[in-house]
C-alpha cells in the first residue's frame, strides 16, 4: 500500500496515490491510467470539458446580449437610433417655409394653409400622437404637433408598401415622446404632388420614391426640435 513521504497518507493503489500527489502536492505525476474517482464534491471534470463547458457559455451570453440590444430594445428604439444631425446632402435639399403664426385657435375655427401639407400657422389646441394612421389627420392639430417637436410625414396609400409602412413604423414606435413623437398619416390631397411629403416645423421635403436614408436624415435633423418646447 503506496504512502505519501510528504504527508504520511496511504492509498490502496499506485493511481490513487499519484493522483494524491498531483493534487495535493501539486506534483507532474504524469497520465494517470483510468477514468477520474469520485471526490467528495463528485465527479472529477477533465480541464478540457471545463474550458469547453465555459466557452459555450460565454458564446450563448454573447448572443443573447446581441439579441436584446439589436431586436428587443424599448419598442425598436435601437434600430432607428438618431445622430445629432441629419446627412447634409440631404438635409440641404430641405425647403424653409415661414410661419405666418403660432396661434392656438378653437377646434371650430377655420384653419386655411397657404401650402399643403402645412408646415406651420394658426392650429387648434389638439394635437396628434404618435403612429403609423390609415386614415387622415386633421391639418389644424398636426400643425400643433409640428409645433411641438414632431415629424409628420404624409404618404401615398397607393405608393406605400408593407416594407415602407415597416420602416414608418419603427420610428413611430420609438419616437412617442410628445415633444419629439413621429406621425406618419395618408395624404388627403385627391393628387399628391409627392409620394411622401416629411414636415417639420417650416420645413419640407419631397419624395418621389421612398428612401429609408432620407427619412432618418430628415428625422435625424428636425425631430424634438420644435419652437414650443425644443427637447434636443
Amino acid at each position: 500500500m503506496p504512502s505519501c513521504d510528504k504527508c504520511d497518507a496511504s492509498f490502496e493503489s499506485e493511481d490513487d496515490y499519484r493522483l494524491h500527489r498531483r493534487e495535493a502536492h501539486g506534483e507532474d505525476v504524469g497520465p494517470i491510467e483510468g477514468p477520474p474517482r469520485e471526490n467528495r464534491l463528485g465527479s472529477r471534470v477533465p480541464g478540457s470539458t471545463r474550458s469547453l463547458a465555459f466557452g459555450v457559455v460565454f458564446l450563448l451570453s454573447v448572443a443573447v446580449t446581441i439579441y436584446v440590444t439589436m431586436f428587443m430594445g424599448q419598442g425598436g428604439a435601437n434600430q432607428v437610433a438618431l445622430p445629432e444631425h441629419g446627412n447634409d446632402t440631404i438635409v440641404s435639399q430641405v425647403q424653409t417655409e415661414q410661419a405666418t403664426s403660432i396661434e392656438h385657435v378653437p377646434e371650430d375655427a377655420d384653419v386655411n394653409y397657404s401650402t399643403v401639407p402645412p408646415t406651420g400657422g394658426r392650429h387648434y389646441s389638439s394635437t396628434v400622437s404618435a403612429g403609423v394612421y390609415s386614415d387622415p389627420q386633421s391639418y389644424g392639430a398636426l400643425v400643433h404637433s409640428l409645433e411641438h417637436g414632431a415629424v409628420v410625414v404624409y404618404y401615398d396609400p397607393s405608393q406605400l408598401s408593407a416594407d415602407e409602412r415597416e420602416n414608418l413604423e419603427s420610428y413611430a414606435n420609438a419616437y412617442q415622446d410628445p415633444w419629439q413623437s413621429f406621425i406618419a398619416v395618408p395624404n388627403p390631397q385627391a393628387d399628391p404632388d409627392a409620394a411622401y411629403v416629411l414636415t417639420a416645423w417650416e420645413k419640407r421635403l419631397t419624395m418621389d420614391e421612398y428612401d429609408p436614408a432620407t427619412v432618418r436624415a430628415f428625422t435625424a435633423e428636425y425631430l424634438g426640435r420644435g419652437p414650443e418646447n425644443p427637447v434636443r
